[in-house]
């Protein structure tokens, strides 16, 4: 099945929902200053609406009485805040210097050549985004990539291979276990 590649464009002003202002008051509760819960109101919208535009950083900075240049320096930071739409598989590959001694970069090549990403880092089939990201603070067991919300380490092409036809096949795949030096499951 075919999957079109998403978009950026804008999707329009954003307002909170009833229950989403009930939660960012007991959020604001829990930090000495309203800028200090940028980065929880950043995951909240995130969780909402799959990921961060310009309009989502507005209402973040509305809410919270800042700039908002504030919010978006926040969330160019990291890279764990999208700026833009992904597919359903978001491989985040880490080429920072750890992980460029062990082979990120050939890593990365290797999976933008499987996947036939296209110059957004999406694959032709729209089920994968690949992107080069700092730090993912894995450093002893590079290199290594998230793929949504879970890390895999230790990483070569052969096991990247098995993981992306795992995935394409609709297998669900469990976390590894890196701290044993091992796979905990086979994903032929």
């Amino acid at each position: 099945m075919s999957h079109s590649a998403p978009t950026a464009a804008s999707r329009g002003p954003r307002e909170w929902s009833p229950e989403q202002r009930a939660e960012i008051d007991k959020i604001l509760t829990r930090y000495p200053t309203k800028k200090a819960a940028v980065m929880p109101l950043l995951w909240m919208a995130q969780d909402a609406w799959e990921w961060i535009d310009l309009d989502v950083m507005r209402l973040i900075a509305k809410t919270l009485d800042l700039a908002p240049s504030h919010v978006h320096a926040v969330a160019s930071f990291y890279t764990m805040f999208k700026k833009a739409p992904t597919n359903r598989y978001f491989i985040q590959v880490c080429h920072t210097l750890s992980c460029a001694l062990v082979g990120a970069d050939k890593l990365v090549e290797h999976i933008e050549r499987r996947l036939e990403v296209d110059e957004h880092g999406n694959s032709k089939d729209g089920l994968f985004t690949v992107l080069r990201v700092e730090c993912l603070a894995s450093c002893g067991s590079a290199p290594m990539a998230q793929i949504n919300e879970h890390y895999y380490e230790r990483l070569s092409p052969e096991i990247v291979d098995q993981v992306i036809d795992a995935l394409r096949a609709g297998k669900h795949i469990p976390e590894p276990r890196p701290e044993a030096d091992q796979w905990t499951f086979p994903v032929s």
